[in-house]
């Protein structure tokens, strides 16, 4: 199985306020925050190995049920540190994996592969407008660096909260409390910008509006919809 298990069926790009955000709907939006991955810039582990290793190999790497890829990425992300996910991984899975794993984290910035088209002007746009801009994503404290040094669009944030330093990961409610207190924000007036839906049920449930994200150009309109005042697309 490629990709994190236990993902919900969820549509991309519609405004969620399921639970309790539900008494957010409708409320004018006054902070964004946003995932890094996939939302910001884009992640590609296969891009990693490919210089190493065969298209068969890699896609039984990124199988979750044969490698524990997404497993291991899930407790470094909560705060076990790299040696600790490969050590993992060489006992419950092999050393086949575990050696693939430890040459995917020693290669690690090959995995950052852009910034995902679009979004650069809409952070400026939302700051512009007023909106706050924020930073909620699950990631390894030792290769966040990597991300901070290679993406200039992360220093544009008025925060950020990563999940290996406070050692809490999406989808638990208590790390979108852990950034709405950090930040200083309301959950009822802010709207969470995730690719995976499992988070975006954890944003409603921490009572945060929630959109499942696919393409910038889809995410102005409807935080236009909502009332944010940024530019539309012509």
């Amino acid at each position: 199985m490629k990709g994190w298990p236990g993902e919900p069926d969820m549509e991309h790009d519609v405004l969620m306020a399921d639970g309790n955000a539900a008494s957010a709907a409708g409320k004018p939006i006054t902070d964004v925050i946003f995932d890094f991955g996939n939302v910001l810039i884009y992640w590609d582990p296969q891009a990693v190995m490919i210089p190493r290793y065969t298209q068969e190999h890699i896609d039984q790497f990124l199988d979750n049920d044969i490698s524990g890829f997404y497993d291991g990425n899930d407790m470094m992300d909560g705060g076990a540190t790299v040696d600790e996910g490969v050590a993992w991984m060489r006992e419950t899975h092999g050393d086949r994996w575990a050696d693939m794993l430890r040459y995917y984290l020693d290669n690690f910035q090959d995995s950052l592969t852009g910034i995902v088209p679009g979004m650069r002007v809409l952070i400026n746009d939302l700051k512009a407008a007023g909106v706050g801009v924020w930073g909620l994503s699950n990631w390894e404290k030792e290769l966040f660096h990597v991300a901070e040094e290679n993406c200039a669009i992360l220093q544009e944030l008025d925060g950020k909260l990563v999940s290996g330093f406070v050692k809490l990961r999406k989808p638990h409610k208590e790390i979108y409390e852990a950034a709405l207190d950090r930040f200083g924000i309301d959950p009822a007036t802010s709207v969470f910008i995730d690719d995976k839906a499992m988070n975006i049920v954890g944003a409603n449930e921490a009572g945060i509006r929630g959109i499942r994200f696919s393409d910038s150009r889809k995410l102005r309109e409807i935080l236009i919809n909502q009332g944010v005042d940024i530019p539309a697309v012509k």
